[in-house]
């Protein structure tokens, strides 16, 4: 049978029956009860040379973000330390860049140094990889790396041009194969159809070995960007997605990433029902706006979850 088919058959489940199977399935392989998490710096802002249409960063669109050079590690090492003590058990960290320049390869495997040695795992996106420099950030001690698919090949090519599909693979399979654990997913509701979410979660579930975490990415509309105006992706259909991943990356931990500021309560509780089981946590997630911790602290206790 044809997997797409197959796929697009979860998505049109009776909404109560996809969540059942979601939840059943998280259950056997997750506690329902803990999600993970993570908290995201942007340790290098704006000015990057891609043109996707949903980034604020991009050096293409006029949003009013002031271009940062890279951060001091003493400042990164801080904020770090500060993600611990408010409950975060990874610290990602994202730079603005097209592809991670040699040169600045030394600078980077020093941060992840310096903030392994807080207790927390390290993740970084820092765009395109080589293998060696996959290599040279293991080595580090780098545990994770974050490189979104964003969408189905076909309609990746209406948000970004100064890429192809195939470059996102390329720097997959160099991470993998440096012995990275992988952190990809996607963004929902940037006008893709219900088929781009299929083939994008289809692509993730098909890689050599499934991503160890797989973020779901709402699109977080900004001012200047060419995005700004895209219709509202109704909340079930992202739920939906969600629980469709589950289904199908049933051992991957499904991050409920951008958007959660837009998002109701009831909202992020059935997405962690349908299988969310990691969060960002924190203020800002790179450039854009996230729930406060304390608001995510007292869902959780709402909801009787344990962060971890």
């Amino acid at each position: 049978m044809n997997q797409l088919y197959e796929v697009l058959e979860l998505f049109s489940l009776p909404f109560n029956d996809l969540l059942f199977k979601a939840a059943e399935i998280h259950r056997q392989f997750h506690d329902p009860n803990k999600v993970q998490i993570s908290t995201l710096l942007s340790i290098k802002t704006g000015s990057c040379p891609e043109n996707c249409k949903y980034c604020p960063q991009s050096a293409h669109y006029n949003t009013g973000l002031a271009k940062e050079s890279l951060m001091e590690v003493d400042k990164i090492v801080e904020a770090a330390q500060a993600a611990k003590q408010a409950g975060a058990s990874r610290f990602c960290m994202g730079a603005a860049w097209r592809s991670l320049h040699d040169r600045d390869v030394e600078k980077i495997c020093g941060i992840v140094d310096a903030v392994k040695k807080t207790g927390l795992e390290t993740c970084m996106t820092l765009g395109m990889l080589t293998k060696s420099q996959s290599e040279r950030l293991k080595d580090a001690g780098l545990d994770y790396y974050n490189h979104n698919i964003d969408s189905s090949p076909e309609f990746y090519s209406e948000i970004i041009t100064t890429r192809n599909f195939e470059d996102r693979l390329n720097t997959l399979k160099n991470v993998r194969e440096a012995g990275l654990n992988v952190c990809s997913g996607g963004i929902v509701g940037m006008g893709e159809t219900r088929e781009d979410r299929a083939k994008m979660l289809l692509i993730l579930a098909n890689l050599p070995k499934q991503p160890e975490s797989v973020p779901i990415n709402m699109l977080v509309k900004v001012k200047g960007t060419p995005l700004a105006e895209e219709k509202d992706l109704d909340q079930f259909e992202f739920i939906r997605t969600i629980a469709v991943a589950r289904i199908m990356m049933p051992r991957s931990a499904v991050r409920l990433s951008a958007g959660r500021q837009q998002m109701s309560e009831q909202t992020q509780a059935l997405c962690f029902l349908a299988g969310a089981n990691s969060i960002f946590y924190g203020e800002k997630l790179l450039t854009t706006d996230n729930p406060e911790m304390e608001r995510d602290q007292r869902l959780f206790e709402k909801l009787g979850i344990e962060g971890k």
